[in-house]
């Protein structure tokens, strides 16, 4: 296949280094930096097998896309519309684009920018940049792709690189699970700049977590969403198979970058409000962050 990333920070970089490893054609859309050491050096990946490199296309433009058979949508969630419009007149019309985001609702706003249906998938894997085009894989990497026309030969395309999927006719379900286990993690990483390990060794932590895990799956329950019962030990579970990962919003604090804090435990505030369900917990994390976001600004 030919392949483009648009948004090509960790999570991007990582499924398009397996991708082109196994001989699909990517093109990488990405910062001006990315493409400069892609287009110097290649795309890196380091792992637990090492050091490997795999030589990728890069771009700035939007019109990296032209002509590709699947298009991975890796941006931030509050870049959506505006990537989205980036990418629209270069768009072929065969492509299939899978939204691969944070947050439950971006592959429908993509998909009203596009005019067009955008698969959504939930994403499970711990990267992070190390360098302008070197990604460090930290743990996992599997997928659970919506249904769609294309979806099942997407997944096998995708196995056969080693990259884990599942098509799912209930993928929100699992965007849900997700963003659970987010709203868990990231605050309470990004402000204190803990891996996951670690953080949950911290006093109160997993009553803390547990209190925003209960007020998201309120939330889900309102929104005729279906979470598993065992969610609570399943986000616990986190800390053990990725107890090295500090998490994206961590990273982006440590970056001065805006995170996705609007779009995670914000989300369920909003939802919450919009339901008449009491959001404490997710509210004074997504305040807190904010406060930190502002901070990095000063």
């Amino acid at each position: 296949m030919k392949v483009a990333i648009l948004g090509a920070g960790a999570v991007g970089c990582y499924y398009g280094f397996l991708l082109a490893r196994a001989g699909h054609a990517v093109t990488l859309i990405g910062r001006p930096a990315l493409v400069e050491a892609v287009r110097r050096g290649g795309l890196v990946l380091e792992s637990v097998a090492g050091r490997e490199t795999v030589p990728v296309e890069a771009t700035a433009s939007g019109a990296g896309v032209a002509g590709a058979d699947l298009v991975l949508v890796c941006v931030k969630s509050g870049d959506t519309e505006a990537a989205g419009a980036t990418i629209a007149p270069h768009l072929s019309p065969a492509a299939t684009i899978l939204s691969l985001q944070n947050g439950v609702d971006n592959a429908e706003r993509l998909g009203a920018v596009l005019g067009r249906p955008v698969v959504p998938v939930a994403v499970y894997v711990a990267t992070e940049m190390v360098g302008p085009a070197c990604v460090r894989h930290n743990g996992r990497g599997d997928l659970v792709l919506g249904a769609s026309e294309a979806s099942e030969t997407i997944a096998v395309a995708f196995g056969a690189a080693g990259i884990p999927t599942t098509v799912s006719e209930r993928a929100l379900d699992a965007l849900w699970g997700k963003l659970i286990l987010n709203c868990a993690y990231n605050a309470l990483s990004a402000l204190t700049q803990l891996p996951y390990g670690r953080l949950v060794q911290g006093e109160g932590v997993i009553a803390a977590m547990t209190d925003v895990v209960q007020e998201c799956v309120a939330v889900a329950n309102a929104s005729g969403v279906s979470v598993p019962d065992d969610i609570r030990d399943t986000v616990l579970a986190l800390s053990t198979s990725m107890a090295d990962q500090r998490s994206s919003t961590a990273q982006d604090l440590a970056r001065g970058r805006p995170s996705e804090i609007d779009h995670l435990n914000g989300y369920v505030v909003h939802r919450g409000a919009a339901l008449g369900i009491p959001t404490p917990a997710n509210r004074m994390l997504h305040t807190l962050v904010k406060l930190a976001e502002r901070q990095n600004e000063s």
